[in-house]
């Protein structure tokens, strides 16, 4: 076994002063121990201790030695620290809550990368919006979620990114001509609302600029469905830049001058409770600098 090695042994002999405090500590018997140090001395060449009656000491040759045994002592604990790590994350699961652009932009690197190091853990995603995903964190359906600041509450969280709501146009809309549209613009038109089980981030974007919309002529619970409504010429919208990418053609995309925008986070209910798994994912997604690039 890594962690009793006659590297391991010898070297803990010496820390210890004692073969037979070694064998005690090592769950060896006092001769084993010796039979190990007297095989490091045979497979060296040299005599590395000398016994005396009460103490033990490195001979010159131990001395010149001993510095290069203890760095593969060294390195063999920090194999040994890092097998028992990759066991304890064997058939584990790391459950996350996610709405559909994270889940399409960053959930499949970020997933693929971690499971290059740790591959056999598994992943269980559940798809939702802000509440929903807070949600199934306090209740600990989840282990991680993606959320907005906005909702988090209670929970603890790292912000990953900043996202920009955007005006979403059909192709012949008279607000297409102009370069920027202000949320009083988009106000006055039939308006498209998307809705997440009682949260509505462009409703926070019309209180915020003190206006109502004139015409709510849909509400739609899902990112995707309010693009083809609008493509069909139903009425206009906002949406979040990351939600956009790549799927928006048949749209015109203008920025809005307000420039509402929110704060991504992934949150969880307790880090010291997360499972070695779900914690070692989290790190992987703190330490990851796609959020920043992408």
């Amino acid at each position: 076994m890594i962690q009793t090695s006659k590297y391991t042994v010898f070297c803990r002999v010496v820390e210890l002063g004692s073969f037979s405090l070694a064998a005690e500590e090592l769950g060896y018997t006092q001769s084993s121990v010796s039979q190990k140090v007297l095989s490091l001395e045979e497979e060296l060449g040299v005599t590395l201790l000398l016994r005396q009656k009460n103490r033990l000491e490195l001979t010159s040759d131990g001395e010149n030695l001993y510095p290069f045994i203890q760095a593969i002592y060294a390195a063999e604990k920090n194999l040994s620290g890092k097998k028992k790590e990759i066991e304890g994350l064997e058939s584990s699961v790391v459950s996350i809550a996610a709405w559909s652009s994270v889940s399409r932009l960053y959930l499949p690197i970020l997933m693929k990368t971690f499971q290059e190091k740790y591959p056999s853990v598994e992943f269980k995603l559940l798809q939702g919006g802000y509440e929903v995903n807070a949600a199934a964190v306090r209740a600990r359906e989840a282990d991680l979620g993606f959320i907005s600041t906005d909702t988090a509450e209670d929970l603890e969280y790292d912000i990953l990114y900043e996202d920009e709501l955007l005006a979403v146009l059909p192709s012949n809309h008279p607000l297409a001509e102009k370069d920027i549209v202000s949320v009083k613009d988009l106000a006055k038109e039939p308006f498209i609302l998307m809705d997440e089980l009682g949260y509505s981030y462009p409703l926070a974007a019309f209180k915020d600029a003190g206006v109502q919309p004139r015409n709510l002529k849909l509400t739609v619970y899902d990112d995707y469905a309010v693009m083809e409504m609008v493509r069909q010429d139903l009425g206009v919208s906002m949406l979040y830049e990351r939600i956009l990418r790549g799927f928006d053609d048949g749209l015109i995309i203008r920025p809005i001058k307000e420039r509402p925008k929110r704060n991504v986070a992934i949150c969880w209910k307790d880090r010291k409770t997360l499972s070695l798994a779900s914690r070692k994912f989290l790190e992987h997604v703190e330490d990851s600098n796609i959020f920043v690039f992408n």
